[in-house]
């Protein structure tokens, strides 16, 4: 509780907020769409940058008196991980990369998600996924889990999923923020922060923060729509986006925004090797459609009280296909035979609604910044079993269902937060002091509902069983915590911020987290800096209570929760946060003028980190999962320990993560023929396993294949660089982008041959690097209309093809569970948007 933190605890020091920028968004930063150049880190928006022409002068909205006013469109200052004002982006202490919302728009795709992979190259999301794990759009920073990402908005923390990644890959055991649920029309901008911040803003902090500002011009409607297909012929989207803004008597604004989304299905799937045809659609991109909102507003009730409210809605319908099965599988029951003469493939259907609830006071008091705010989160998440059947159910009473109500989820987050900073000048102290603190409240609740009856009993639904009532409940725990900030220079042009926090959880317990920044500017020109860290990842509800049953026509596995009788009486033990220390240092120089080049490079040791563990099989396998209330397919009691499985989360490893982020950008001024800018952007990364857990019986934790899902299944590298052209009248834009995606390995089980389904003999497959091209030509048509032509992966490349033996029942031919190159292949598009 709040009373249990002391100043002695506050007073724990690290470095301060980190920088990253903000920008006043204006009409030069909302002008046409064009393919947008890799984001880049902070000082990229140095006074000899050139800003880009606009189409439309537009009158910035106005800023309320408390707050530092800014001139320029291209002005930054810096808003995330600061606790001062004023600080501008070219001082950043730490590296930051600015998006802004031209950038997404001119990537051309739909998806928030899909449109920061192409600008970022620390940022990566999965090739692809499983199950009810492909309907949550996740995206992990510096080849850690999703997880070990913060994602605020508007510096708030953002409440997760509730649908956890929960088949075997590098983002295994995730309830990440879904950004998609997060309407693109209303960004304005997105800070993303390359560094660990727990000692700022707590749990999940530990490879870094993206932070979505949204909109809030008080004026302008926006209108922009979106049309793509994949090089294969499928896939078809459509995207179509407005958001405006409204005038509250010169004294706020409110600004409204929405977004539809639609997204066919792709296929990517091999042969199904029991029929020799393409009859099964396991492999490609689930089918969604996406409808979201959101509303953003401010008034000044004084000149030094501003109340500031906010809401997202969005829902979201998906489909994602299972194994096909086989005729054959319905000769007992000739009533359903009919039904599915050809065999059936198995839908899990999602239906999620997720919406948050933001509102707060800010002002000034006595020279005292302040803010008081409470934000509150849920997504719900039903997830149907469809184009199925329970034939356990048909043989005990003649009928069955072929959809049911198989599994719901339900996750809150309620986060009350008081904030306060000052900036002192003393006598003793020739350079200013600012002084930060802060206190919040956390609410988290993870709820799993019981399937319909026909779901769970006899054979359950096939494919995709129902949640049992043993396995269904409802959790919470509260959060409070408390953090000290204090950032001044100890010579003029050197820099240092100090930050400590202490949190206490109802159910893990305390943590405490503290950072030192510094840097030091040895001419306009260079300089260097540098952060120690230490920071935490609270197990999350869904990690600590998921339990699940996956089911193939001749294999099944499950995941049982860490508390469960099943997993207790085979050794399963409660789980402990994980921790990190971090170390990071860079250089921000300009070699020669006009050329901004930054480089870090960093170091995150990861402690307890959290991904199953304590693997049974077989008949051992089979009595934990019906002591935990699962009904099991019919003959599965004699099934091998390669076909039946199950196992818990548990603190399983120790990684040490090291990498390299350098950026630069260049810009070429050609007179009359128009205007170039330049830019290179790599990220370097590599995770290595120190050490693993072993279970009560000295047996380790992991196999070979989920230690490369947490070594080798993000790419070492990736690359982006190009440039983009615009003509001297700002009427035609191009720009070219080159991705090299790097190298990454997996072990894969085999399907067939004497190591068939084996738990110890993988395959190792190296995913060779590749090379995508992205292209796009603007024409501004009038100063208020523009078109886009396009695509990305042009040439459409693809995942490297695995070997036969390797896939189940020869379908999966790209690897879905690493996170380099998407399957999909090459995305044309046509964008056209309007600005009034």
């Amino acid at each position: 509780m709040l009373t249990q933190l002391s100043l002695r605890h506050l007073t724990l020091l690290g470095t301060s907020l980190l920088g990253s920028t903000f920008v006043l968004m204006t009409a030069e930063s909302r002008a046409a769409t064009t393919q947008p150049a890799p984001a880049h880190s902070a000082p990229a928006t140095h006074k000899h940058s050139r800003p880009a022409p606009a189409l439309v002068k537009a009158k910035p909205a106005r800023t309320p008196k408390h707050e530092t006013e800014v001139s320029g469109g291209t002005e930054a200052l810096v808003v995330t991980g600061t606790r001062e004002f004023g600080k501008k982006a070219r001082d950043s202490i730490a590296p930051v990369d600015i998006v802004t919302n031209r950038q997404l728009t001119g990537t051309g795709q739909p998806t928030l998600r899909d449109s920061l992979a192409l600008l970022l190259p620390s940022l990566t999301v999965p090739t692809g996924g499983f199950d009810a794990g492909a309907l949550t759009d996740s995206i992990s920073l510096r080849g850690l889990n999703p997880n070990e990402t913060l994602v605020l908005v508007d510096g708030k923390r953002r409440h997760t999923t509730a649908n956890i990644y929960a088949d075997g890959g590098p983002a295994q055991g995730s309830t990440p923020v879904d950004i998609d649920m997060i309407p693109m029309a209303m960004i304005d901008h997105i800070e993303v922060l390359r560094d660990g911040a727990s000692a700022q803003y707590g749990s999940d902090a530990i490879a870094g923060v993206v932070n979505i500002i949204l909109k809030k011009q008080n004026h302008g409607l926006t209108m922009r729509s979106n049309t793509g297909i994949t090089s294969e012929g499928d896939g078809f989207q459509q995207g179509v986006f407005i958001d405006g803004g409204l005038n509250l008597n010169n004294r706020g604004f409110v600004h409204i925004g929405g977004d539809f989304v639609h997204q066919d299905h792709t296929f990517r799937s091999g042969n199904d090797n029991r029929t020799n045809t393409d009859v099964n659609q396991l492999l490609g991109q689930p089918e969604q459609t996406r409808e979201s909102v959101a509303i953003n507003a401010g008034y000044d009730i004084t000149d030094d009280i501003q109340a500031y409210a906010g809401a997202t809605y969005a829902h979201r319908h998906a489909e994602s296909y299972q194994n096909y099965r086989l005729p054959s599988s319905l000769s007992k029951y000739p009533g359903y035979a009919a039904i599915y003469p050809y065999g059936y493939s198995p839908i899990e259907a999602l239906e999620e609604d997720d919406y948050e609830l933001t509102a707060g006071l800010k002002g000034t008091l006595a020279g005292w910044h302040w803010d008081v705010s409470s934000v509150f989160g849920r997504d719900y998440d039903a997830v149907n079993a469809e184009s199925t059947t329970n034939v356990g159910l048909y043989t005990a009473t003649g009928e069955t269902p072929t959809s049911f109500a198989a599994q719901a989820y339900n996750n809150t987050q309620w986060t009350n937060s008081v904030d306060l900073s000052r900036k002192f000048r003393t006598s003793f102290w020739p350079y200013a002091i600012n002084v930060a603190g802060g206190a919040s409240y956390r609410y988290e609740a993870y709820a799993i509902g019981t399937g319909s009856p026909a779901s769970y009993t006899y054979s359950s639904s096939d494919a995709f069983p129902g949640t049992n009532p043993a396995n269904a409940g409802k959790w919470s725990r509260d959060v409070a915590a408390g953090y000290l900030d204090i950032s001044t220079n100890l010579m003029k042009h050197w820099q240092v911020d100090l930050a400590g926090r202490v949190e206490h959880y109802t159910d893990v317990g305390n943590t405490k987290t503290g950072k030192i920044s510094t840097r030091y500017d040895f001419s306009p020109r260079f300089a260097i800096r540098g952060t120690f860290s230490n920071g935490f990842h609270a197990p999350t509800l869904a990690q600590e209570h998921y339990s699940a049953l996956s089911v193939s026509p001749t294999a099944a596995s499950g995941i049982i929760a860490a508390n469960s009788p099943g997993a207790l009486a085979n050794g399963a033990s409660a789980l402990k946060s994980e921790s990190s220390t971090s170390a990071e240092g860079g250089i921000i120089v300009e070699p020669v003028k006009k050329l901004h080049v930054t480089v870090d490079v960093y170091q995150i040791d990861l402690r307890n980190r959290i991904m199953p563990g304590g693997s049974i099989y077989g008949s051992q396998a089979h009595s934990a999962l019906e002591m935990d209330g699962f009904n099991l397919p019919p003959g599965s009691g004699s099934w091998t320990g390669s076909q039946l499985a199950t196992h818990w989360f548990a603190n399983v490893a120790n990684t040490r993560t090291q990498g390299l982020d350098l950026s630069a950008t260049y810009p070429t001024d050609f007179g009359r023929y128009g205007h170039a800018d330049w830019d290179v952007a790599i990220n370097l990364n590599r995770t290595r396993l120190r050490h693993q857990a072993s279970s009560s019986t000295g047996a380790p934790l992991l196999t070979a294949q989920s230690i490369a899902y947490i070594t080798t299944a993000y790419p070492r590298s990736k690359i982006i660089f190009g440039g983009t052209w615009r003509s001297a009248a700002n009427k035609w834009a191009v720009s070219v982008h080159e991705i090299r995606y790097g190298e990454t390995t997996s072990q894969l089980t085999y399907y067939t041959g004497p190591y068939s389904f084996s738990s110890s003999h993988y395959r190792e497959f190296p995913n060779l690097p590749k090379w995508t091209t992205n292209a796009s030509v603007t024409y501004n048509i009038t100063p208020k209309w523009s078109a886009t032509i396009g695509g990305n992966n042009i040439f459409a490349k693809f995942p490297s093809v695995v070997p036969e033996g390797n896939r189940y029942l020869g379908v999966p031919k790209y690897y879905m569970s690493t996170s380099q190159l998407g399957m999909n292949g090459g995305y044309y598009y046509l964008d056209v948007s309007a600005r009034f």
